[in-house]
């Protein structure tokens, strides 16, 4: 059985003339170290789940991404983080949302998934249980990088010049850079599995919740039709069912992935929102659709030799 894995590092105003040699160089490279950690897994007859956990939690751990390290901050200043996890063989599913003290959201998805009978849990209460689960913790200074904390003034000046406009609630940006992080994977007994892990919005309020936490919306796995993970503006995603519809429209309408996911990806829009998917079926095949300017993303197979892109 062949196998492949499919990762994203997140969709946005990613333009090749903003980007510096040395910078494009850096996320190739996180990129390829995250194709070549779940490889390691599916080509030693691993299972898609943990390919998944491995690849993602390399990006959770490059300040690179939105994810972990470098994830962005909210409007108070800290960060808050959200994962989900999905194994397509027994549809069992695992989320945390607004983590503040978890080194891999990943993991704390995992551990959802594996040791309670829940599907998702939400802030103290996440952290706490993926912690008595043995998870590694973090201080909440951990994820700090300037990069995100610059882009945290940046946009709470531009919310408060916009307000003295009289226009509110615009933080949803089509220029924001969305690096939310997500894999798929099809393992050698055939196996799929899909997660997603990200930092959310920058100079989110109130609790904000994306779309990356959702089962249906940003992850979904089923060995029946498909793995997905989305990444971009989550509230679209959340109210076009994104990753299900996917998965939907692959098992019931027979589309192709191809197919399945531009017409999701089409119904995004037309509510307005921008972003992307990985997507990946029992027979190896994937598309990495997107409507911004780039999206970073990779896969690798059985060659072992990873492909990585950013710009369409």
């Amino acid at each position: 059985m062949q196998f492949r894995l499919v990762i994203h590092g997140g969709a946005g105003a990613i333009k090749k003339e903003k980007m510096t040699p040395e910078k494009e160089a850096a996320y190739r490279a996180a990129l390829e170290t995250a194709l070549r950690a779940g490889c390691g897994v599916l080509s030693k007859g691993g299972a898609a789940l943990d390919a998944v956990i491995a690849s993602i939690k390399v990006m959770e751990d490059s300040p690179l991404f939105n994810a972990g390290k470098g994830a962005v901050f909210n409007h108070d200043g800290r960060n808050e983080l959200d994962a989900s996890l999905m194994d397509g063989r027994t549809l069992a599913a695992g989320a945390v949302t607004e983590i503040t003290t978890l080194k891999n959201p990943i993991v704390g998805a995992h551990l959802v998934m594996t040791k309670s009978k829940h599907v998702m849990l939400a802030g103290k209460g996440a952290d706490d249980f993926a912690a008595a689960q043995g998870a590694e913790t973090v201080s909440p200074d951990y994820y700090r990088t300037e990069e995100r904390w610059e882009e945290l003034q940046k946009a709470k000046e531009k919310e408060e010049k916009e307000e003295k406009d009289g226009n509110k609630h615009t933080s949803l940006q089509l220029e924001e850079k969305f690096g939310t992080v997500g894999a798929v994977a099809l393992d050698q007994r055939g196996n799929l599995a899909a997660g997603t892990s990200t930092g959310g919005l920058t100079n989110k309020r109130f609790g904000r919740i994306g779309d990356s936490p959702i089962i249906g919306a940003g992850t979904y796995a089923d060995n029946e039709s498909c793995a997905v993970s989305a990444t971009g503006q989550g509230e679209m995603f959340i109210r076009a069912v994104a990753a299900h519809e996917v998965s939907a429209l692959v098992k019931y309408k027979k589309l192709s992935v191809e197919q399945a996911a531009q017409v999701v990806l089409d119904k995004v829009h037309t509510l307005g929102g921008s972003g992307g998917l990985i997507v990946l079926d029992r027979d190896g095949h994937f598309t990495m659709p997107f409507n911004t300017d780039g999206m970073y993303r990779g896969t690798i197979g059985p060659d072992g030799k990873p492909e990585t892109a950013i710009y369409r």
